[in-house]
């Protein structure tokens, strides 16, 4: 089974082919053979490339 790349977790979506929405991070990543894509949601629905260095304070937020 997948699981996020970011949190670890299974709450994953398909929204796409090879593309998938982590339901606990909040983000969307794209499967690409061995290398995975990695990108937030923002507020408008776009796509901006993940930045790792904010990963640990999203999961804070998101925990409260």
């Amino acid at each position: 089974m997948l699981k996020c790349p970011v949190c670890g977790q299974r709450s994953i979506g398909k929204v796409g082919a090879d593309q998938y929405y982590c339901w606990d991070c909040c983000v969307e990543f794209i499967k690409n053979g061995q290398t995975t894509d990695i990108y937030n949601v923002e507020q408008d629905g776009t796509l901006s490339l993940f930045d790792s260095s904010q990963a640990t304070e999203n999961l804070q937020v998101q925990k409260g």
